[in-house]
């Protein structure tokens, strides 16, 4: 029971990039816990969030474990854009034929820090996978995304991808993703890539020859940067309304 409880630390691979002080003062229950979800077989189930919280907020764990069953669909879409330290970590087990689709957001000014954290295991051949995540960071904050995906032995024909790009948009912020592929089956398609850096000053030139003010183009930038998170939702109302959402996040943004 006392392993079960223990406090992860930076120390562990899985929480390099979390925030010191909060794991410290951290709940051993609260932070050791996972909800849980099963997808039946050739059904369907969402998990949209948007995670906000005060300026004086220390800062949340969410971590849910989802077994999605033959030919099942499960789909998340999720905005964080909370003070302190936000983590949301997702563990998703596929059968045979099944679809993981996860689109991920972070928005971040002041000294926060914020992370996705995903493992997706296929189970059984296949199934297939595709995440995207988008960070954008300013003052001193910080977003993440440690993605990891498995391929057991006989899970051929799966198809899995992860993509992680960032927006900095003042010098102190910073972003930090840990892609992972583990791979036992040989005949499979699995992709990352990962990119991070400022806003493409080209982009802007070009829309203020068309007469966009900067700060129009600026934001027009970071809109469409945040739209490809919500790209595959199959909802898309929801997916309007996070983007709304994580958009008026961005007033206190210097873009």
């Amino acid at each position: 029971m006392s392993e079960a409880l223990a406090i992860p630390t930076t120390r562990d691979e899985d929480w390099r990039y979390a925030d010191r002080d909060y794991l410290a003062a951290a709940n051993p229950a609260a932070i050791n816990h996972w909800r849980t979800l099963d997808v039946p077989a050739g059904e369907t189930r969402v998990a949209h969030a948007a995670h906000s919280s005060g300026a004086e907020a220390k800062g949340s764990t969410d971590r849910l474990r989802v077994h999605v069953g033959k030919g099942g669909r499960f789909e998340s879409f999720q905005v964080i854009a909370g003070a302190g330290y936000t983590r949301c970590e997702l563990e998703v087990t596929l059968e045979e034929g099944a679809h993981f689709e996860f689109g991920g957001v972070t928005l971040g000014g002041g000294d926060r820090v914020q992370e996705f954290v995903t493992r997706v295991i296929h189970a059984e051949p296949n199934a297939t996978s595709n995440q995207v995540v988008r960070a954008v960071q300013w003052g001193r904050s910080t977003g993440n995304f440690l993605g990891r995906i498995e391929v057991v032995k006989d899970a051929q024909k799966t198809d899995a991808a992860q993509n992680f790009r960032a927006i900095l948009l003042e010098k102190g912020a910073s972003a930090n993703t840990k892609p992972e592929l583990e791979i036992f089956a040989d005949d499979v398609k699995c992709a990352h890539g990962a990119a991070i850096g400022a806003l493409d000053e080209s982009a802007g030139f070009y829309m203020a020859a068309r007469g966009i003010t900067p700060e129009v183009a600026r934001r027009l930038q970071v809109q469409a940067f945040i739209g490809d998170a919500f790209e595959n939702c199959s909802d898309p109302d929801a997916a309007d309304r996070l983007l709304e959402g994580a958009l008026e996040k961005l007033e206190g943004a210097s873009i």
